[in-house]
Formats: structure tokens, sequence, C-alpha cells
């Protein structure tokens, strides 16, 4: 089990190393920009290398230890994507729309998703008699609405432990709200984002989809085998108290046989006795 190799020619095959166009950039992503061509920022590969390696560490580091990894991508390139690799290695996503107070307002959200699953429920076991046909119309917009906001949440159960977001400056609001939590964040940083912002950057084009495949595809498989160490973890967990009973177990056979010598020892001067009575006679 190790972490998923990836080369720098495949960062640039993959379109990884163009940023935007000259005019949109944020002064904070000076440092990694390589140059300029065709008036169109080129990030400098040498250094997302490292801090990408980095970023997949810290995913499964805490896939490892059981923790929880919400995928937000909710721009029309990679919300497919998005869903795809969450779901890829069991994870969590928000591939629609990022609601207000997702983490903040766990409270408010865990209410719409009860009312997801009750709907979700009501339909499936055909329990819509007494409904008009405008209310049931209503009630299946209301279901489409909460299921494109929240089916990737609706099994999370509470906060993540890492958020991964593709979009920067599009995902900022959920940003803010992993920031205040203290969520720690991986996030592609193009040209026009603000790195400064989370905790684990990584300089990188966020809108050709051949990338966000890429970035997506690396998470998962880093999640993936923090999930493995996980579980043979739990498995020499296991190896050893299987083998702590086994050594308990002959100490009880070891104690019964001593048992039963002793209940032998006191049965012998009784067998001694009635011998000699029966000489004596």
């Amino acid at each position: 089990m190790s972490l998923p190799k990836f080369t720098i020619r495949q960062m640039i095959e993959n379109g990884v190393h163009f940023g935007h166009h000259a005019r949109r950039w944020n002064p904070k992503m000076a440092p990694y920009i390589y140059g300029k061509k065709d008036n169109v920022h080129i990030i400098d590969l040498q250094q997302t290398y490292p801090m990408l390696y980095k970023a997949l560490s810290a995913a499964r580091e805490i896939a490892a230890n059981g923790g929880k990894v919400l995928f937000v991508g909710t721009k029309r390139q990679a919300q497919d994507i998005i869903k795809e690799n969450a779901e890829r290695c069991g994870q969590y996503y928000v591939n629609y729309r990022w609601l207000g107070g997702m983490l903040t307002n766990w409270k408010t959200v865990y209410k719409s998703i009860s009312r997801l699953v009750k709907l979700n429920e009501m339909f499936a076991n055909n329990e819509t008699e007494g409904y008009t046909k405008k209310e049931l119309l209503n009630l299946r917009k209301e279901q489409e609405k909460l299921d494109k906001a929240l089916s990737g949440v609706m099994n999370m159960g509470g906060q993540p432990d890492l958020l991964f977001v593709v979009d920067m400056p599009k995902e900022d609001l959920a940003i803010k709200e992993a920031k205040k939590l203290g969520i720690p964040v991986i996030a592609i940083a193009d040209t026009n984002a603000d790195p400064t912002l989370v905790d684990f950057p990584v300089p990188g084009n966020d809108d050709a989809i051949r990338a966000i495949q890429f970035y997506c595809e690396l998470v998962s498989a880093a999640v993936l085998d923090g999930i493995q160490a996980e579980i043979a973890a739990q498995g020499v967990k296991v190896d050893e108290i299987m083998a702590e009973n086994a050594e308990a177990k002959p100490a009880k056979k070891r104690a019964a046989k001593a048992k039963d010598d002793n209940t032998e020892a006191a049965e012998a001067p009784a067998e001694a006795e009635e011998a000699v009575a029966q000489t004596a006679e």
C-alpha cells in the first residue's frame, strides 16, 4: 500500500500548468507562476508536484484514521467527476450548490436531509393517497431540489474531517465555513486564487476537465489507500486478540487439569480406606 504515483509529464499532459489570462490573477499566486505565454500565466509544476504530494499524504492520513472526506466542486465541468470519484472511495460530495451553513449550521441541514429521506420513502412506498396532482408535483420538485443539493452528504452523519475543493474562488463559502470550524482544506489554486486561505493549496488549472479528473482520481486513490491501511491495522488488532485468546486457553486447560488432579487426590484416601476395610473383613 502506498500513495498514488504521478509525474510532471502526466501533469503537463492533463493541462495542469495552464493558468488564467494574465489580467485575471491574484498577486499572492506570484511565487507559483513560472511565466507567461500568449498572455496566459504558466504555473510552475516544480512547486505543484511536492505540494500535491503533501496534500495526498494528508488525505491518506485522515482516511487511515477513520476520517471523512468531503469532495466539493459545483462548477459544471466538475460535477460528474466529483460525484464519481467521491463514490469510488466511499466518501461524500457537494456537486450542485453549496448551501450556506452546510458545515456551521449542520442541525438545520440535518432537518433538510430528514425531509429528503421522508420524501424518498413516501414515493418509494407509493404513500401518495390524499394528495392532489398539484401537491404531488410540488413534492416532486422539492424532492429533486433537495436531492441535488444533499444526496452526496445524506449519510455523512456530521461534519467532515477534510475538504477537497476544486475551484477556490467559486467555493469560497465552503472554505470560510471549514476554516471557522478548523477543518483542514485541500484546494486547487489557479492563478486567480488566494493560496493562503487553505491548509494544502495545490497550484494548478481548475477549469480543464482532464485536469479536474487528474486531481480527483489522485485524491480518491489516496483516500482508498488510507482506508486499506485502516482495515489492515484493524486486522492486526484482531490477530493480536486472537493470539491472546489462544494463549489464555492453555492456561484454562492447565487450571482445569489442576482441579482434576486435586479431585483425584481428594478421592484417593477414600478409596484407600475402602480397600483397607474390605481386607479386614
